[in-house]
C-alpha cells in the first residue's frame, strides 16, 4: 500500500533518477572523446563548468538518454502485460529497445506500428546521437540474447550500464531480481562479463537508493549480489576502488583518472567513477562536474553519476539552470510521472474493476 507522502517521495525520485541522467549525459556531452588535457584546452583550466554546446545546442543528450526513455517505456508495458497475461519483462524491454533502433533510421514516426505508443511519437527521438555499434547491432533483430547466448560477446562499454537506472526504480521487487533483470536486458547488445554486470550493478544500486539506503550501504549490498556472479571480479574491483578512493584525499580529476584500470571507456571503469563522484559529491553540480572532466567516457559517467545522485536527493537537488536547458525534458518528466503512476495504481489503470483507454493506447501491448 502507498500513502500519499511514500508516492511523493518514490515520485521525486523517479524523476530525479531520469532527470539526472540526462542532465548527467548532456554535460558530458560536449567533452565526448576528449582528454583532460583537451578538455581544459577548449574549457580553460577548470575543465567544463556547465551545459556548453554539443549536437547544435546547448544541453543536447545523446543515445544514453534516448535508450533509457525506451526502458522507462518498456518496464510499464511489462507492468501493464502483467495483468493481461505474458508477464516476460526482459520481452517488453526488448521491444521498447526495438523501438528505439527504429528511431535510428526511420524519418520519423510511423503511425502504422500498432505498438508504437505515445514515446514513439516523440518527433524530437528521431536523431541519431552517437549510439554504441553494439547498441545498433544487438537491437537489429527481434533475436533475444541470453546470458549463455548473449549477443555482441566482446562489446564492454557502458551504454547497456547508462541505459539499466530504470530497473532500480523497481522498488517492489527484491534486490537480486532487480539486478538478474538489468543483466539479462543487457546481452541484448553486451555480451561482455564486464558490460553486463556493471550494468546490473547501476540498477541495484539506484534501488538502494530508491529504497532510502545511503550511497554506501547500497553499494556495499550490491557486491554481495554480485559475489556469486561469474566473471564478477572486474566490476566488484571497481566498486571497491571508488570506495577507497573516497578515504584518499580531495576529488579532483586526477583522482578520477587514477580510478580506471584500462582507459576509462570500458562499463566497469565507468561505474567506478560515477560512484566515486556521486560519493563525494558536495552537492550534484559538483559531482557531475567531477564524473565528465577526464579522460575516458564522459557522457556514459555524467549519465550514472547523474542517475544515483537523483535517485538518492530527488528531483529538487538537481541544477535548476541546467535543467531549463535540457533537450527534451518535458517528455523525461511525463515518462517518470507516467512510471510512478503505473508503479504506485496500476490496478486502478489496468486492473479488473477498472481500466483506461487512454493508458492502454499510451501503452500498448500489441507486437505487431
Amino acid at each position: 500500500m502507498w500513502g500519499r507522502t511514500e508516492q511523493q517521495d518514490f515520485r521525486s525520485r523517479v524523476r530525479g533518477t531520469l532527470l539526472g541522467a540526462a542532465v548527467g549525459d548532456a554535460l558530458g556531452a560536449p567533452v565526448a572523446g576528449l582528454s583532460l588535457d583537451g578538455i581544459r584546452a577548449a574549457h580553460g583550466p577548470a575543465g567544463l563548468t556547465g551545459p556548453a554546446p554539443a549536437h547544435g545546442r546547448r544541453g543536447a543528450v545523446t543515445a544514453a538518454t534516448q535508450l533509457t526513455l525506451f526502458t522507462v517505456d518498456g518496464l510499464v508495458r511489462a507492468h501493464v502485460r502483467r495483468d493481461a497475461g505474458g508477464w516476460h519483462p526482459p520481452t517488453d524491454v526488448h521491444r521498447a529497445h526495438r523501438r528505439w533502433a527504429a528511431t535510428q533510421h526511420d524519418w520519423g514516426p510511423d503511425e502504422r506500428r500498432a505498438d508504437n505508443g505515445w514515446l514513439a511519437q516523440e518527433e524530437w527521438l528521431y536523431v541519431r546521437r552517437d549510439p554504441e555499434r553494439a547498441c545498433l547491432t544487438g537491437f537489429a533483430d527481434d533475436t533475444l540474447g541470453t546470458l549463455e547466448h548473449p549477443k555482441n560477446p566482446t562489446a564492454r562499454d557502458a551504454a547497456a550500464a547508462v541505459r539499466s537506472a530504470p530497473f532500480g526504480l523497481l522498488v517492489g521487487w527484491e534486490p537480486g531480481l532487480v539486478l538478474q533483470l538489468a543483466v539479462e536486458c543487457a546481452t541484448q547488445s553486451h555480451g561482455h562479463p564486464g558490460a553486463y554486470l556493471s550494468a546490473g550493478a547501476v540498477a541495484a544500486v539506484v534501488h538502494g537508493l530508491t529504497r532510502g539506503e545511503s550511497l554506501e550501504a547500497a553499494v556495499q549490498r550490491t557486491l554481495g549480489l554480485l559475489a556469486a556472479r561469474p566473471g564478477h571480479q572486474p566490476v566488484t574491483d571497481a566498486l571497491r576502488r571508488a570506495l577507497t578512493a573516497v578515504t584518499r584525499g580531495a576529488p579532483g580529476p586526477n583522482a578520477v583518472e587514477a580510478l580506471s584500470a584500462g582507459d576509462g571507456r570500458d562499463a566497469e571503469d565507468v561505474l567506478a567513477v560515477a560512484v566515486y563522484c556521486a560519493l563525494v559529491a558536495e552537492d550534484v553540480a559538483h559531482g557531475l562536474r567531477l564524473a565528465v572532466n577526464h579522460g575516458g567516457d564522459s557522457t556514459a559517467a555524467g549519465a550514472v553519476c547523474g542517475a544515483l545522485l537523483g535517485a538518492l536527493h530527488g528531483e529538487t537537488a538537481l541544477p535548476a539552470a541546467w535543467l531549463t536547458e535540457l533537450e527534451g525534458r518535458a517528455t523525461v518528466l511525463e515518462l517518470a510521472d507516467d512510471f510512478a503512476l503505473e508503479m504506485t495504481q496500476g490496478p486502478a489503470l489496468h486492473g479488473p474493476k477498472s481500466s483506461s483507454p487512454a493508458w492502454a493506447a499510451r501503452y500498448p501491448t500489441a507486437t505487431a
